[in-house]
């Protein structure tokens, strides 16, 4: 059974892309956590908010001379961003994986779309700058890490001129920061939310982290610390309980499943992995249901297809693969995603000439220069094989 991690990763590991409750009065429940199965939890103490958004003097001065480019008595809020995205040789990269602090991420001048809000929040917030945070509502989107399957989704920051600043905007008075511009012409619905809900959405990401590398005590005290700074963010109660079921706590899986059903009973990832429970416990009639259920909601999203597709190939299953890739293709025919997996697939089976066809293609419709280079570095091995 693939279990999945309601967990970011923009498209970012960030959080799942079900509509999250954002109720400052919902209460964890102390039933749900239960220190007892992880005794030694405190020896994995979780960053503070002062540690997640620190930065040294060097970030400091980056985001002074960014701001101040011209003048004191003028703040330059674009050119912030601009030169966030700018701060290596090759632009700030994007790195699914790197769920890391601000001042981790200016140093290592790489982040998703969580520690990259993150970063700019910290240094909006030296320079006198006002920062919302705001969760995208994309589609269902996953990606494969060390055989889970990972559920996207998306974060971004908006920065702006207080209004009653002393100081002139140079440029307009605010700017978005988001590594998919793709995301902002889309116009997908987004709402503001709290710093604190997103430190439990850092806190979520590097539970999932620990979770995926079989750290489960880890694992667990990340994923109590979102419980308890943000008891309303349902992934954190998600993969709270594909633990419990990891370790063998079925009851307690349950129990945490439905509490995160009770947040947002359209939570389909939380249903998913009920349905994985049940089949864990011979429950097969019930976790049929719920199976069919989720299928049938998900089955026009091209993204549902294609993680299908990946954990095919993983398999071994290249038939199986390329029908699901060509389920999503039919849905989406420019997915970059999508056909960069139906490229691999007939790669394994040795069709160079598809593969190349579909790697084209890839590259032609990639969201990012990124992508596009690492299209473009595989079609060029083939071409030269």
């Amino acid at each position: 059974m693939n279990a999945r991690l309601a967990v970011p990763l923009l498209l970012c590991i960030v959080l799942a892309a079900c509509q999250s409750t954002d109720n400052q009065h919902v209460k964890a429940a102390p039933t749900l956590l239960n220190d007892s199965l992880f005794p030694s939890y405190t020896l994995f103490p979780v960053e503070s908010s002062d540690e997640i958004f620190y930065l040294d003097e060097d970030a400091q001065f980056f985001a002074e001379g960014a701001v101040y480019e011209k003048s004191i008595l003028q703040k330059n809020v674009k050119g912030l961003v601009k030169a966030i995205f700018d701060h290596s040789d090759r632009g700030m990269l994007y790195r699914n994986s790197a769920n890391t602090t601000a001042n981790t991420t200016f140093n290592n001048r790489a982040a998703n779309c969580l520690s990259l809000s993150i970063m700019a929040y910290a240094l909006a917030e030296h320079v006198g700058l006002n920062a919302t945070f705001y969760e995208v509502e994309i589609p269902e989107y996953w990606t494969r890490r060390e055989g889970y399957s990972l559920l996207n989704g998306h974060i971004n920051l908006r920065l702006s001129l207080p209004n009653e600043s002393p100081v002139a905007a140079v440029g307009g008075t605010w700017a978005d920061v988001d590594f998919d511009p793709q995301m902002l012409r889309n116009y997908f619905p987004r709402n503001a939310v709290s710093k604190n809900k997103v430190i439990a959405m850092y806190y979520n990401n590097k539970g999932a982290d620990a979770l995926v590398a079989n750290s489960y005590t880890r694992a667990y005290s990340y994923f109590r610390a979102a419980a308890k700074v943000a008891p309303e963010l349902q992934q954190s109660w998600v993969n709270l309980g594909v633990l419990y079921r990891m370790v063998g706590e079925y009851e307690q899986a349950e129990m945490t499943y439905k509490h995160a059903l009770s947040l947002n009973e359209e939570n389909l990832t939380a249903w998913e992995n009920l349905s994985i429970l049940y089949t864990y416990q011979d429950r097969d009639d019930e976790a049929l249901k719920i199976t069919q259920m989720v299928e049938a909601k998900r089955k026009h999203n091209p993204y549902y297809h294609y993680i299908l597709g990946e954990q095919a190939l993983e398999a071994g299953d290249i038939a199986l693969a390329i029908v699901h890739y060509e389920r999503g293709l039919r849905l989406d025919n420019a997915r970059h995603e999508i056909l960069f997996g139906m490229a691999k697939a007939y790669h394994e089976l040795g069709d160079v000439s598809e593969a190349q066809r579909y790697l084209e293609r890839a590259v032609r419709y990639s969201s990012n220069e990124q992508e596009k280079q690492r299209y473009s570095s595989k079609l060029a091995t083939l071409a030269s094989s």
